[in-house]
């Protein structure tokens, strides 16, 4: 698809870290990008799979970036997996393997989080930068004694961080696999999910929505198994090569998202 379609986009669904900003380096165009897209009448919204920050965490960071934001411009794995807990599994009470500001999102959310083992439901696996060794011996114990539902938010296997990689929730899942043999239902994406919530909210049509990231394998997966534009940008993980080996291809690839302020003004 050529670059030229933005202009039919109105509503753009962007990855952030290695998309917007890497680590805590806003890239030189995102300001530029994100003021051109309001002012020429359009949407954007913060489409994460990074479940170790909760919303308002988030709100605060791009805050110390310069960039203003407001709840509603989020759309996260952790939003998403709440909603779908409360759609298949509401009242269950979890254990949640994560961070603090999952859990504090999922209890915001109505949830009960236990770590009585006996109590346990329901398991949430997130991308736990407050991991600890215990939190996998009881996961292994719920999910070898008795069959439960056993949630991921996202498959992501690395981080991007200013210096590299650091592991992920996916990487996690394998982990544990090697250890229970169950894989856990995984939410974000490239799970669909996640884009169709953001165009229900705002209202938009997936042809006039674009899926933005760094990642072939969840940002622009997620836009196509969505039926939206994926966007792939070279500013984070994804390489040509990376491309070229994969069996789905990327509506529009970019050197970064400071192409698009052109075609949009």
């Amino acid at each position: 698809m050529d670059a030229t379609k933005f202009k039919d986009i109105n509503l753009y669904l962007f990855d952030m870290d290695g998309t917007l900003y890497l680590g805590n380096q806003l890239y030189s165009f995102t300001k530029e990008l994100l003021s051109t897209i309001k002012a020429t009448g359009r949407r954007y919204m913060f489409m994460t799979n990074n479940s170790s920050k909760s919303v308002v965490d988030y709100i605060k960071k791009l805050e110390r970036l310069g960039i203003p934001a407001e709840r509603e411009d989020f759309i996260t794995s952790s939003q998403a997996t709440a909603y779908y807990l409360k759609k298949y599994y509401p009242n269950h009470k979890l254990y949640v393997c994560g961070t603090k500001s999952l859990v504090k999102e999922l209890e915001t959310e109505g949830f009960t989080v236990t770590e009585n083992l006996d109590e346990v439901e329901c398991i949430v696996l997130g991308n736990d930068q407050e991991l600890t060794f215990k939190k996998l011996e009881d996961i292994c114990k719920i999910l070898l004694a008795r069959d439960v539902p056993y949630i991921a938010t996202n498959p992501d296997y690395v981080c991007p961080t200013e210096f590299g990689s650091v592991p992920d929730c996916g990487s996690f899942i394998d982990m544990l696999y090697n250890s229970v043999k169950k894989r856990p239902i995984v939410i974000g994406k490239p799970e669909p999910l996640m884009p169709i919530l953001a165009m229900e909210r705002t209202g938009y049509t997936k042809e006039e929505t674009a899926v933005i990231g760094d990642r072939l394998y969840t940002d622009v997966k997620s836009g196509l198994n969505a039926g939206t534009v994926g966007v792939l940008v070279l500013s984070g993980e994804a390489t040509m090569a990376d491309v070229e080996e994969s069996d789905f291809k990327p509506d529009i690839i970019l050197k970064d998202c400071g192409e698009i302020i052109e075609q949009i003004k």
